[in-house]
């Protein structure tokens, strides 16, 4: 039997409001519902869907956890070379950054600068052709990654099937946010287990699970910021932003389009002011030449774009008390004094 014009409307609603509620904890670690609500939403859905196979879709958050154990991680080749930013600390380095800019241009430009929040996690590479997701990689060196689609698939906040039947590459980070850091650590204690180190680490282990169940229970959240299409790339680094988030992907809100260097580092020193408060780890701001054509005009050094930079956050200080010098004698007789 067929499902009715009610059911199928039933299904498509469930889908929906599943997918907000859990894009609005993991993205941003806010609850309008509770647990065992939606919970009963996901039973709800799952029971149409074992009734009616015909109602399941690619994207449906049902299709989530995926339960095949990976023998291993094959190498992926990247179709777009990955790089990393260069590191800037200061105003003076964010100048030579500009001015570097002017000379390989042979003339100032008036650039306008698109910034990012720089997220503490793992870069990962997504591949969709017509808008279904085809692979999933880490960075690895740059030319080839590790293929890890059967974990990234259990990500809620990485779409299985786009709203465009688009193809491309996008690229995002991958993370974990400090409430499901603490949940971790809090399960790791009970179980009279090694607490983990950071959220950072915590993700990047993550995604190198072989069991893809482990990696649903974790809890990771995926921000999408980059994209290489085969046809029709938006003008300006804003307008790509803005047509991640129309294609179903999460991205982040904060940014700025800022008009000059002055501008940059004032919101530089307000994200520093406020970095702790988000619910995610963040260690800079991304700076990027706004306009696509002058991107594409000052391309890559050999590890890095011309076209933006790290502006990152001082490393964290903190005050502590030696209490004691503790003298150590390792198997080879070899003494080593141990800080309390």
């Amino acid at each position: 039997m067929k499902p009715s014009k009610d059911t199928i409307e039933r299904a498509t609603k469930l889908r929906e409001t599943i997918t907000y509620h859990r894009n609005l904890y993991h993205i941003y670690d806010k609850q309008e519902i509770s647990e065992a609500a939606l919970d009963s939403l996901k039973d709800e859905l799952k029971k149409l869907e074992l009734e009616y196979p015909e109602l399941v879709t690619a994207d449906s958050p049902t299709q989530r956890v995926a339960g095949a154990v990976l023998d291993k991680f094959k190498k992926v080749p990247h179709k777009v070379t990955q790089w990393s930013f260069d590191d800037a600390f200061n105003f003076e380095d964010i100048q030579q950054f500009q001015k570097r800019a002017d000379n390989f241009l042979k003339g100032k430009d008036n650039f306008d600068y698109f910034c990012e929040l720089k997220i503490d996690g793992l870069k990962i590479v997504l591949e969709y052709e017509k808008g279904i997701l085809k692979t999933a990689a880490t960075r690895g060196d740059g030319v080839a990654g590790e293929d890890v689609t059967e974990n990234a698939k259990t990500i809620e906040t990485i779409p299985h099937v786009l709203k465009k039947p688009i193809s491309g590459i996008f690229e995002g980070e991958v993370f974990l946010s400090k409430r499901q850091f603490e949940k971790l650590n809090k399960e790791q204690k009970k179980a009279g287990l090694e607490l983990y180190a950071n959220p950072r680490n915590v993700a990047a282990g993550t995604m190198r699970q072989l069991d893809p169940s482990i990696v649903a229970g974790r809890g990771l959240s995926c921000f999408v910021y980059d994209s290489h299409l085969e046809t029709n790339r938006p003008k300006t680094q804003q307008a790509e932003l803005e047509l991640l988030h129309e294609l179903g992907f999460a991205v982040n809100p904060e940014n700025r389009l800022c008009k000059n260097l002055d501008e940059i580092w004032k919101y530089y020193k307000e994200l520093e002011k406020k970095k702790d408060n988000y619910h995610y780890g963040v260690d800079g701001l991304v700076i990027k030449i706004d306009d696509i054509a002058t991107q594409e005009k000052l391309g890559y050094t050999g590890k890095s774009p011309r076209f933006a930079i790290a502006l990152k956050f001082p490393a964290e200080q903190k005050t502590t008390v030696v209490r004691d010098i503790v003298l150590q004698v390792g198997r080879t007789g070899v003494i080593t004094p141990v800080a309390e």
